[in-house]
């Protein structure tokens, strides 16, 4: 049975405005039959409805839905079983599709449903405490929800749930594999991997009655090696190369342009200045080719890329690793990210790249966030380049943790001078990524250095790493001296492994 869209047109996102004429909160009654409406468990009580009135339209609705996600909610109520929404940043993708889960746990009481991302930090800051709660405000301001706080999930007076997961959070992940969902809803998929997708997939078997499994999924369009364009652009399996059924697939497009009443000019004018790869991305929602002057290829990192033990652990022994860290100038939403990256050198001198971590912090934030992992890992030393933010990134990193091993390092050459030598321990086969890590492999294959493109930070805390590991010229070896690393338990900084 093909499910209806909560909202079909901007005519029914305004009625849906209105808190007693909610389509999404009432169960559908006969016209001669109208029911009160503390009949439906989802609302709060309140006096019985008299005989239905027209809704008014001449009043200014609170809440009104895009062209384009109308457009969306439309394709949700075609006969595809898997969704994609890619384009550029502040779009309204992860809005509509948290709508509409709403919408389907309204009308199916007893669903479940699962909104996750790799990183569950990311997922609880962007989505828990700030998108989820603007479309329960604005879409069910009189829906009665249950906000659990501990275990993350929300639940709707039917019984209904929408939980949240982190997919690189091992413990939560696999109590959320134990469960049965609905819908599921892929958020920021770039950064989740095929192996996970396809795993995720297969927790769409709750069984309700005339209701299908859902899978939606949002991305900025990474490069066209991803899985997502595969899938639901080429319609292939990435690893198989077996045709898909084109008709399980759906996809469409939203830009920031089609969202003009949600952001502001000024928002709009910093995606214009952005670097043209990254305005492609992000403002133009397009999928990237590996870039002709790039160092790095997809075939290049994919031949040599290991994967972590069952448990969790690394496949390798490791004789030193580090944390690198390119900070930013600020930490304001516009600034360049803060690159942190673990790598390490195996025993037989290659190369393996563990974690990123990069993201827009605050100093303390990356400090945190770079501690953790240097604990989580057992490094031997973190690595910070001092051209910006001198004496200041030791400060920082000996006030979260002081007795930390730190070496600051200082560019005296141009980035492609310094990237070249490590682009070549790739093409010898001496460099291996442990998992995908999606975002650094972006920026790696589209970097074009050769035309002089300011290199992402990423990109050069990788190089930092690498540097130190594989071509400094006074290697110290400290306390990483064992075959298999496991996570370490260290309390002041636990939040921070999430």
């Amino acid at each position: 049975m093909t499910i209806k869209p909560s909202i079909t047109n901007a005519q029914h996102a305004t009625q849906q405005a209105q808190p007693k004429n909610n389509p999404q909160l009432k169960k559908e009654q006969p016209k001669n039959n109208p029911q009160p409406a503390t009949h439906n468990p989802q609302l709060k009580k309140e006096q019985p409805e008299t005989k239905k009135q027209p809704t008014t339209h001449n009043s200014q609705p609170k809440f009104k839905l895009t062209r384009i996600q109308n457009k969306a909610l439309k394709l949700f109520g075609t006969k595809a079983r898997e969704y994609l929404l890619v384009g550029g940043s502040r779009s309204g993708k992860s809005f509509v599709i948290l709508h509409h889960q709403l919408a389907l746990a309204v009308k199916y009481p007893g669903s479940r449903h699962l909104i996750a991302r790799y990183r569950f930090n990311h997922a609880k800051n962007s989505i828990w405490l700030d998108t989820l709660k603007k479309v329960t405000k604005t879409c069910y301001p009189n829906a009665a929800i249950t906000w659990r706080n501990t275990d993350y999930y929300l639940e709707l007076g039917n019984g209904s749930q929408l939980w949240l997961a982190g997919l690189d959070d091992h413990d939560r992940t696999e109590k959320i594999l134990g469960m049965e969902f609905l819908t599921v809803f892929l958020n920021e998929a770039s950064q989740i991997s095929y192996e996970a997708y396809t795993t995720i997939k297969t927790r769409l078997a709750q069984k309700i009655d005339n209701a299908r499994p859902l899978l939606f999924v949002d991305a900025n369009p990474p490069s066209k090696k991803h899985w997502m364009y595969k899938v639901f652009i080429e319609h292939v399996d990435p690893e198989s190369n077996i045709t898909l059924t084109p008709a399980r697939y759906a996809t469409l497009t939203m830009n920031p342009d089609q969202n003009l009443a949600n952001i502001s000019k000024d928002y709009l004018e910093t995606l214009n200045s952005l670097p043209l790869r990254k305005r492609k991305r992000f403002r133009d929602g397009e999928f990237a080719d590996d870039s002709e002057g790039a160092l790095w290829t997809d075939d290049l990192i994919n031949a040599t890329r290991l994967r972590r033990n069952p448990d969790g652990t690394l496949p390798v022994s490791l004789k030193r690793i580090v944390i690198a860290i390119d900070p930013a100038v600020s930490s304001k939403d516009t600034s360049d990210e803060t690159g942190i990256i673990a790598a390490g050198i195996g025993f037989d001198n290659h190369l393996y790249v563990l974690d990123d971590a990069t993201g827009c912090y605050t100093p303390n934030e990356w400090a945190c966030r770079a501690v953790a992992l240097y604990h989580r890992y057992r490094a031997d030393r973190i690595i910070g380049e001092v051209n910006n933010g001198g004496d200041l990134i030791e400060a920082v990193l000996r006030n979260t943790e002081e007795r930390i091993s730190y070496k600051s390092v200082h560019a005296t050459r141009d980035k492609l001078t310094r990237a070249e030598p490590i682009a070549a321990i790739y093409e010898q086969g001496k460099a291996h990524h442990i998992d995908q890590l999606l975002e650094l492999e972006l920026e790696m294959t589209s970097w074009e250095a050769k035309k002089a493109e300011r290199s992402p930070n990423r990109i050069d805390a990788l190089v930092w790493a690498a540097t130190e590991l594989c071509l400094s010229t006074t290697l110290i070896t400290g306390r990483a001296r064992f075959s298999f690393r496991k996570k370490t338990d260290v309390p002041s900084i636990r939040k921070w492994l999430r």
